[in-house]
């Protein structure tokens, strides 16, 4: 018994189990935006682990290293349910759960579905729907022109020239524009949230293209912090950006 125990010990230091009155990490859980994938979140991971955070990236369905599940048929729901699935699956409870710009669409859904998994909300430069909305009806006009040039049920990621290296942007499923947002559990209400808005250098908040949802934002109540940068700032300036996300949670 006794060797079995030490055993035990081994497996648990290696694999990093915790023990009763052991505290386990909080949990930061990030969805990416359109064309994208969890890559694009890699190179802010190491600065949000070096805080104390477990950081948890989720590819959602027909995207970034998921890209080969690529149909028409996949729509925002698919992709809520990606993310509760990992919530569900890995056990996570105390959940900071953040969304970057599409992403925004998926965590209202996750949050009103498992509120009580949630700790925080945390919009970065993204899509904040009202109830009964689809990204595209919250984007406006912009979104039309995406739409327009969609073929074959996707919306393709034109700014990515012919053989580039992975990891790259791929097509963006049309259907996750067009699906309306249900809400219905008024206790997703009360998850404390943040909106993070970054603006480019030479521009006003006022000149951004989510600043309508910084502004929305500021209408609930919610704290709205503004960085600069271009609209992926995680991948152009990751220590930046995760001293601002770090900043949002310690509010």
């Amino acid at each position: 018994m006794k060797r079995i125990f030490v055993v035990l010990l081994f497996l648990a230091a290696s694999t990093g189990a915790t023990f009763a009155g052991e505290k386990t990490p909080q949990t930061i859980l990030i969805v990416h935006g359109a064309w994208g994938g969890a890559w694009q979140f890699s190179r802010i991971e190491p600065f949000l682990r070096a805080a104390g955070y477990d950081v948890r990236r989720v590819t959602l369905t027909g995207l970034g290293e998921r890209a080969h599940l690529a149909t028409a048929d996949i729509g925002l729901d698919t992709h809520i349910e990606d993310v509760l699935n990992v919530i569900r699956f890995e056990n996570l409870h105390d959940v900071i759960l953040l969304g970057h710009s599409y992403g925004g669409m998926v965590i209202t859904g996750v949050a009103d579905r498992m509120p009580e998994r949630l700790r925080q909300l945390i919009y970065l430069d993204a899509i904040l729907p009202d109830n009964g909305e689809s990204a595209a009806d919250a984007i406006g006009p912009a979104a039309q022109k995406l739409l327009a040039a969609a073929a074959h049920g996707f919306i393709p990621a034109w700014w990515v020239k012919p053989g580039k290296p992975y990891p790259i942007d791929v097509p963006q499923p049309a259907k996750t524009f067009t699906d309306k947002l249900v809400l219905t559990h008024p206790d997703a209400a009360a998850i404390p949230s943040t909106y993070l808005l970054t603006i480019e250098e030479g521009k006003t908040a006022a000149e951004d293209e989510f600043f309508a949802f910084a502004q929305r934002a500021a209408t609930r109540g919610w704290p709205v912090i503004n960085m600069s940068g271009d609209h992926n700032p995680h991948w152009r300036q990751p220590e930046k950006t995760a001293a601002v996300i770090l900043g949002a949670i310690a509010r």
